[in-house]
């Protein structure tokens, strides 16, 4: 069980530049401060990852994407499907979590390990799986891959979600699925 202390200190790992492990909805995540290129780009290296992928942010409450994204009244409210929706990028978004893209990957997340690590940052981080470009994403901590476990800074405690995979990637209002090469893993 993760505790509000260590909370407190992963946040703190977020705001200096450092690399977290944590449980999602569905598969264990590795997430950064989204506003700290040097930690992006040491995420993307570890995954080798390009940053023409672009990312997910996600954030315990709606109000913490808006510096993001254009309109927040397009984000539909959690439900008991978690989803990552695709909506319009606000022009100050860093092209580093959009991967150069007119959009950007945001989802509200209910995981309480999740959504307490953005409570105690403060706002929205980079979520992505923690596995290597290609690999399967670890649904138990004993999957993470080595090379990742060592390179992070911090890793918290929990299971991931009822989920069997990551959670699905959808364009907010168009009720399609999103295509071609949006964030994945």
């Amino acid at each position: 069980m993760t505790t509000a202390f260590q909370l407190r200190q992963a946040a703190g790992r977020l705001r200096a530049g450092g690399l977290v492990l944590y449980p999602t909805e569905g598969v264990w995540g590795l997430g950064c401060n989204p506003l700290d290129p040097d930690a992006v780009f040491a995420l993307l290296a570890l995954k080798a990852r390009p940053v023409s992928k672009g990312l997910i942010l996600i954030a315990d409450r709606a109000q913490r994407l808006a510096p993001y994204v254009v309109d927040l009244s397009d984000l539909p409210a959690p439900d008991d499907q978690p989803t990552t929706w695709i909506l319009p990028a606000h022009v100050a978004c860093p092209w580093w979590l959009t991967g150069g893209r007119p959009t950007l990957a945001v989802r509200i997340t209910t995981h309480p390990v999740a959504a307490g690590l953005c409570a105690h940052f403060g706002g929205a981080i980079v979520s992505t799986s923690a596995n290597p470009g290609g690999r399967p994403a670890p649904r138990r901590a004993s999957q993470i891959d080595p090379q990742i476990r060592q390179a992070v800074d911090l890793k918290l405690g929990g299971r991931t979600g009822p989920l069997r995979g990551a959670t699905p990637i959808r364009v907010a209002g168009s009720g399609d699925y999103a295509r071609g090469g949006m964030p994945r893993g």
